[in-house]
């Protein structure tokens, strides 16, 4: 049953983890791709922009003398700066910035010095190789010479070419080719701009990337799932363990009982003719064995409603612990006498807790009986209630046969006994320790319990002073 728990909880696990991989992944890729495709847009776009305005220049009657001005200023620079620079040494520092300033608005002109870099700018052009072509009434392709970062085949920009001449404006990819295009007509000059596909591929790349990335991460994951599967399934197992030792445990102590029942009840019907009187020891004796099984069934039912939080609808008071506890011990006075043992009480005064009067009084009684149970012959036992911090601490400590470091740790486990350590020959349920440890754990405190040969065994309740 564990094996398969353990395989539910890691294929819980690596299934989540793979499912938000996968989406984070995905969601990259998806940016990642929307990002290169803008990048691509924006260049196109913008080539086709420069283009554009380079021809209604053209058109200008004086545009095309600007452009060659501004051409050999942007290759060989201006006269002005030619004199600056052969001035250079009688030039003032804020002359030279207005020179360097000047260059720079010379070299910023548009069409003839390819992308635009440095500086940041909100223009900023993506640099990204494009290919600018006017298309011509012959539905050819002519280079715009300036605007052109990238070059393509004549056979391959023919094969467009025969496509785009049907298309309208706009873009759009041709997959066989590995192009992008945009194509937009301005003032009758029809301009196409291509970019190669692989400028849009990259989350191809990134997606094996972060591919190899996820399975290495499902590895590790694997690895975490199974160490986490075996530690967090330790309480299910200890608890399943338990509770088939609790059932083991009851079948046994009822068991007996029933047992003698049975036999009882056969022996009456052997002869239906006797009087009860006549038959009167078989009667007491299944009497016994079914109060015997009713003690039993009664602290396994208290056991189980404290365990499953009913107390919490048990009314709780503010309660003088230090009274209860003197009451307590006070009915055991005439078992010391009777079993001429030394009995010493140190209660101080005056301690209250906040808590359920019948459960407590279950509690202190429960400690006490077993340390009358379990103490040798004129022996000592020894119960003292003080403040400790905030809490009231209550030990009940007895001397006789010590517990063994085998048991210690089982001893507030349901029907455990130590009678093979502790030869008192006392009976019991195997229950009275686990229900005393729930109640004071119910009341927000706890038990331990202490055991050596020079100062017996002692067992030690705290619960928070009110």
């Amino acid at each position: 049953m564990f094996r398969k728990l353990r395989i539910k909880f890691v294929a819980i696990v690596m299934t989540s983890v793979a499912i938000v991989l996968a989406i984070v992944f995905t969601g990259i890729c998806i940016t990642e791709y929307q990002h290169s495709t803008a990048s691509v847009d924006k260049a196109m776009t913008s080539a086709i922009d420069r283009a554009a305005e380079a021809e209604e220049r053209m058109r200008d009657p004086f545009g095309f003398e600007r452009m060659h001005s501004e051409m050999m200023e942007n290759l060989f620079g201006s006269e002005s700066d030619t004199d600056n620079d052969d001035d250079s040494e009688e030039t003032s520092e804020n002359d030279s910035s207005d020179a360097s300033i000047k260059q720079n608005d010379n070299h910023s002109g548009r069409g003839f010095n390819g992308p635009r870099i440095g500086g940041h700018e909100d223009d900023q052009r993506t640099m990204v190789p494009v290919a600018v072509y006017t298309l011509s009434t012959t539905n050819s392709f002519i280079i715009a010479q300036g605007f052109t970062t990238a070059s393509i085949d004549n056979d391959v920009l023919q094969q467009a070419a025969e496509r785009l001449c049907v298309l309208e404006d706009g873009q759009g990819t041709f997959s066989d080719l590995a192009l992008h295009y945009l194509k937009r007509t301005v003032d009758d000059t029809t301009f196409v701009a291509f970019a190669d596909t692989s400028t849009t591929d990259s989350w191809k790349s990134l997606a094996i990337t972060l591919g190899i990335a996820g399975l290495g991460t499902l590895a590790v994951f694997f690895i975490i799932a199974l160490l986490l599967s075996k530690w967090a399934l330790r309480p299910v197992r200890e608890a399943w363990d338990a509770q088939r030792q609790f059932v083991a445990d009851a079948s046994h102590d009822l068991k007996t009982p029933l047992t003698v029942i049975l036999a009882n009840a056969s022996i009456l019907l052997k002869h239906p003719e006797h009087s009860i009187a006549s038959e009167s020891q078989w009667i007491e004796s299944t009497q016994i064995e079914a109060k015997h099984m009713q003690g039993l069934i009664n602290e396994m039912l208290e056991l189980a409603q404290v365990e499953a939080g009913e107390q919490v609808n048990v009314v709780r008071d503010t309660l003088d612990f230090s009274d209860l506890v003197d009451g307590e011990t006070l009915l055991f006075d005439s078992v010391a006498l009777e079993r001429g043992c030394h009995f010493d009480c140190d209660i101080a005064s005056g301690l209250t807790v906040e808590g359920n009067e019948q459960q407590l009084h279950k509690m202190v009684s429960t400690l006490v009986e077993n340390a009358f149970k379990y103490v040798d012959e004129a022996g000592t036992i020894n119960v003292t209630l003080r403040q400790s911090g905030k809490f009231a601490r209550l030990d009940v400590c007895n001397t006789g046969s010590t517990i063994s470091t085998e048991d210690l740790p089982h001893i507030f486990d349901r029907f455990y006994r130590t009678d093979k350590a502790r030869t008192s020959g006392a009976g019991g349920f195997g229950l009275g320790l686990a229900i005393a440890r729930e109640i004071a754990r119910s009341h927000g405190g706890d038990i331990t319990c202490a055991s050596s040969p020079d100062a017996g065994t002692t067992f030690s309740v705290t619960l928070p002073v009110s």
